[in-house]
């Protein structure tokens, strides 16, 4: 997440509702279906969300290279890259609802009345759902790591998916350092700030300095 919590009363609903009510899971959603709520008019899902949908695709970009890389990888590398990177997608699709999850808090809170419980519950919101980028942020390094790996060993007709993974983990990790620091607005001297810029620091050089091979 990441949106001001003074602008509540122009949303609505964090979530998509089932026919049968109850709430619906947007990383199971179409993509169509994805990027009309993304776009709609409601709280969620917004900027944390979208974030954690394109590490995913990052991930499962970094899946496909090594699955089909198993000449150059051998058989064995390539099995243990496609595990890790498939675990970081679940975990990362998994983030999509977690984002939308936190921010419902923060809305509630903001429609308490104003007073010292609201002040202090709105600040544990927030802090709160920093969580969810700073996950978002951190699982981009690994990711960043093996699409560089990829990048310089893969198949080279997959070379052009892993350096879009690598593309892609980058503006996932800024876009989700940038909502920590939003969250964390009231809290400056939060150690959080700090390990979101450091984890997009290590993504820069992960990218940028001799390609890291996969061991």
């Amino acid at each position: 997440m990441g949106r001001s919590s003074g602008s509540h009363s122009q949303r609505h609903s964090a979530a998509t509702s089932r026919p049968g009510g109850g709430q619906a899971s947007y990383g199971r959603l179409p993509v169509g279906a994805f990027l009309d709520a993304l776009a709609a008019g409601s709280a969620a899902p917004a900027g944390g969300s979208a974030a954690a949908l394109v590490l995913a695709q990052a991930a499962a970009l970094c899946a496909k290279a090594a699955r089909l890389s198993e000449r150059q990888l051998t058989a064995a590398r390539a099995a243990a890259v496609t595990q890790e990177a498939e675990h970081i997608r679940a975990e990362a699709a998994s983030l999509i609802d977690e984002d939308a999850r936190a921010y419902r808090e923060v809305l509630a809170q903001a429609r308490r009345r104003h007073g010292e419980a609201r002040s202090a519950g709105m600040a544990t919101a927030l802090s709160d759902a920093a969580d969810v980028p700073l996950r978002i942020v951190e699982l981009t390094v690994p990711v960043a790591g093996l699409a560089a790996a990829l990048a310089a060993e893969c198949k080279p007709a997959l070379r052009g998916d892993a350096i879009a993974a690598g593309e892609l983990a980058h503006a996932a990790a800024r876009a989700a350092a940038a909502l920590v620091t939003i969250n964390l607005a009231g809290a400056p001297d939060d150690p959080r700030h700090a390990r979101a810029r450091a984890a997009v620091d290590a993504i820069a050089r992960r990218l940028a300095g001799p390609e890291d091979r996969v061991s």
